[in-house]
C-alpha cells in the first residue's frame, strides 16, 4: 500500500476485515518496535488526571500492571 492517500483508501477498502485486522496488527507491530507505547498520553484537563498516582516510565517502555476497577461490578 503505497502511492498516493486516495489510491491508499481504495485498496484499504477493497480488503475483507479479516485482512484489514491482519494489516493492522503489522501497522502495531512496527509501531512499537520504534518504541511507540500503547499508555494513553496524560491529560492535565481530565477530572480522572492524578499526577500523584502517576509513576515513573518502566524502562522497557511497556505498561505495568495496575488495578484499574476495585470493588465488585
Amino acid at each position: 500500500m503505497h502511492g498516493d492517500p486516495e489510491s491508499e483508501a481504495q485498496d484499504w477498502l477493497r480488503l475483507t476485515p479479516l485482512e484489514r485486522w491482519r494489516e493492522s496488527m503489522v501497522l502495531w507491530t512496527q509501531y512499537l518496535a520504534q518504541g511507540g507505547s500503547l499508555d494513553p498520553e496524560p491529560d492535565s484537563q481530565s477530572p480522572f488526571d492524578f499526577p500523584e498516582l502517576r509513576g515513573a516510565r518502566p524502562v522497557d517502555g511497556r505498561a505495568g500492571l495496575r488495578v484499574l476497577r476495585r470493588g465488585g461490578v
